[in-house]
């Protein structure tokens, strides 16, 4: 057994490797306008269409399926329900119809289980998965965040604690706007903020943490001027 595990690593890390190199440069950005990520065209039991796959950090990559959840708004649901514990494992399904530099997201999401983090985030201007804007909320915590992710690593920008249930769907937005980043959670404005490390276009993506059993519904993105 312990002879197999640099195999297994080099195996691991080629797989990170390529996905760091598919998201390295963005295709051309998209124009102007609304998108709409008709999850409930999407086929129960099978990986979100229009996503690929890639994790910051260590631990398994994640595992991404849409679920049928009765009280999503069409019936369906986007869900990563790979428990790995590693606890510095960031699970992305990243949305490769558009990218943006300007962008308003927003969706519902659901914490569902999880026992180091019942996370879910929305990652902006995504260049690879170790270099993204990413604002996220977590139900062990109680709390609102957003971070700049450079080279791998977490940078804090803006914390804010705010009662995040688990097992209830919630709300969560960013606007990006050249340097202003303008962050919302159940309709409430809670974070404004200046930053320039990422000012080029860059994908779009859906995060959660550890082993956070996260659903997430209704993604509306408004690609901006």
């Amino acid at each position: 057994m312990d002879g197999s595990l640099p195999t297994i690593r080099v195996l691991i890390d080629g797989i990170v490797a390529a996905c760091v190199l598919a998201y390295a440069t963005p295709p051309a950005r998209s124009q102007p306008g609304a998108i709409m990520i008709a999850i409930d065209q999407m086929t129960v039991g099978a990986a979100p269409a229009d996503f690929q796959f890639a994790r910051t950090g260590q631990g398994a990559i994640g595992q991404w399926v849409v679920v049928e959840d009765a009280t999503a708004a069409s019936k369906r649901a986007i869900e990563q329900s790979n428990t790995d514990r590693t606890d510095y494992r960031f699970p992305l399904a990243i949305y490769q119809a558009a990218t943006a530099k300007n962008v308003e997201v927003s969706l519902r999401f659901k914490p569902v289980a999880g026992r180091v983090d019942q996370a879910g985030g929305i990652a902006v201007r995504l260049s690879s998965p170790d270099d993204y804007y990413l604002v996220r909320a977590n139900a062990l915590e109680d709390n609102v965040r957003f971070y700049r992710i450079v080279k791998g690593r977490r940078q804090q920008l803006a914390t804010a604690n705010v009662k995040v249930a688990s097992g209830a769907w919630h709300t969560l937005s960013i606007k990006a706007e050249n340097s202003r980043f303008t962050v919302s959670f159940d309709g409430k404005p809670l974070h404004s903020i200046t930053d320039t490390t990422f000012p080029a276009a860059g994908h779009i993506a859906l995060w959660t943490k550890s082993d956070s059993v996260t659903r997430f519904d209704q993604i509306n993105v408004q690609v901006l001027p």
